[in-house]
């Protein structure tokens, strides 16, 4: 019974950690985290989802001590490349306003080991950028998709992507393509304090010739944290702004019992079940205090459904 709660979403798959990454590689999950100090980068394997709770967190990079990209590690995402793999993540010196998407890659078919640091990615302009994911368009190639300020002041952050010619080489300046727009996306901001408003956690699903990015809005400090969607119709070329279409209502927001749901990511099990990752507030107000939980989606033609936290769509997991 406990594995269903855990599968539904009603109970957490990992009691602490924040910004999930997992990846169906063959016939294995990987599960891509910051440590506990957010100075190290660690990676889990299991055959299963829930397998992934009880596997070992193997650390496969620490931060130089002292170094410029040594210091809060955030939201490491691993990819499959022809020659290897690479971990994104963004790093700074233990200041925030420093934070940079950098890579580190292994020369390796087997993810699980040590990997070198590369550099920072050359995105232009340089700027604050945090929350870095590869994604490959069906007909256009790799873009690199993430969330960034427009200058050098924490006022807002929005949504940019640019296109990539391989893993590790952009080769074009950004593009926003979201900014905070609606009032449910700016809940938990601004007010006297001057907290930004926010988009960030930017996960791509592909369907049918759509691309969807599913992002997480509002103050990621406040029960308001939630996923909102943006959607590029077949044949529109994704580096026009113009092109995407932001739904109106979040897509994934708290309930009674589940806070803040935010920054997911997504894998399909080896029967074809959809899954979604996310993080959620340990309890109503613990802010960046936060659980991992997992639950099954479905899609309505070409748009994804999500249910409620701990309620995913009527039939799975009844």
């Amino acid at each position: 019974m406990k594995s269903r709660e855990i599968l539904s979403g009603r109970l957490p798959l990992f009691d602490a950690g924040a910004d999930p990454w997992v990846l169906r590689h063959h016939d294995q999950f990987l599960y891509c985290h910051s440590n506990g100090t957010n100075d190290a980068i660690c990676v889990r394997r299991a055959p299963s989802l829930l397998g992934l709770a009880e596997s070992e967190s193997v650390p496969v990079w620490r931060g130089p001590e002292g170094g410029k990209f040594s210091r809060e590690l955030w939201a490491p995402e691993l990819h499959a490349t022809e020659e290897g793999w690479v971990i994104y993540v963004a790093a700074d010196d233990g200041k925030n306003p420093h934070h940079r998407m950098v890579a580190l890659v292994r020369h390796d078919p087997d993810p699980v080991g040590p990997y070198e640091f590369h550099g920072p990615l050359a995105l232009e302009p340089d700027r604050w950028a945090i929350d870095g994911s590869l994604w490959r368009h069906p007909e256009r190639g790799w873009f690199f998709i993430w969330s960034g300020w427009e200058g050098h002041e924490n006022t807002a952050q929005h949504l940019y992507l640019c296109p990539m010619a391989d893993p590790l080489t952009p080769s074009g300046p950004r593009v926003r393509i979201s900014s905070p727009l609606h009032p449910w996306e700016k809940l938990g901001s601004g007010g006297p304090d001057g907290l930004p408003t926010i988009n960030e956690g930017p996960q791509v699903l592909l369907k049918d010739g759509w691309v969807h990015v599913v992002y997480s809005a509002a103050g990621s400090w406040s029960d308001h944290y939630c996923l909102g969607r943006l959607s590029l119709p077949p044949g529109a070329n994704p580096l026009d702004s113009a092109a995407w279409r932001k739904a109106e209502l979040p897509l994934f927001a708290s309930t009674e019992s589940i806070r803040a749901p935010g920054h997911a990511s997504f894998t399909t099990d080896a029967d074809g079940t959809d899954w979604i990752v996310y993080h959620s507030a340990r309890r109503p107000g613990s802010g960046w205090d936060r659980q991992v939980r997992v639950q099954p989606f479905v899609w309505d033609g070409v748009f994804p459904v999500f249910g409620a936290p701990g309620a995913p769509p009527v039939g799975l997991l009844a």
